[in-house]
């Protein structure tokens, strides 16, 4: 099948499709005699595939590994399982920061009053001046 016809069922662009080829996600079956790429029915299948892992936070970088493990025939589940809780640990770790962060800007909400005040009153950006002043004259 064509770029077009691929795309058009995996519900991406083409661009995306060629940006695949170019990051070794994706390889044509063949080419037309003018030079079109022609895909196989495989091809459907490894964009799910692309997909899906990229829905559980992977990035193309880690689905290579996985695509190369999977080629590998000295690969096993144990090496797919450990890239798995080597992700997962680094999305918890994303997550806890994050809740740093929302914590760290609810403080900030609470102690502002939503009163009209000129910028150079605003306890959120005085916070946060106080904040980087702290840090910059920190010797640690």
């Amino acid at each position: 099948m064509t770029i077009g016809k691929l795309a058009k069922l995996a519900e991406i662009s083409t661009d995306t499709l060629r940006f695949y080829e170019d990051e070794s996600l994706l390889i044509p079956a063949g080419k037309t005699e003018a030079g079109y790429r022609l895909y196989g029915e495989g091809a459907v299948r490894r964009l799910d595939f692309i997909k899906h892992a990229q829905h559980c936070g992977m990035t193309l970088s880690e689905i290579r590994q996985l695509l190369e493990l999977r080629a590998d025939d000295s690969s096993c589940c144990s090496d797919v399982r450990s890239l798995a809780i080597r992700k997962k640990l680094q999305l918890e770790h994303k997550i806890k920061t994050m809740q740093v962060m929302s914590q760290a800007l609810s403080e900030l909400i609470d102690i502002c009053t939503a009163e009209d005040r000129p910028l150079d009153n605003c306890p959120i950006l005085t916070a946060l001046e106080s904040s980087i002043a702290k840090q910059n004259h920190d010797p640690h």
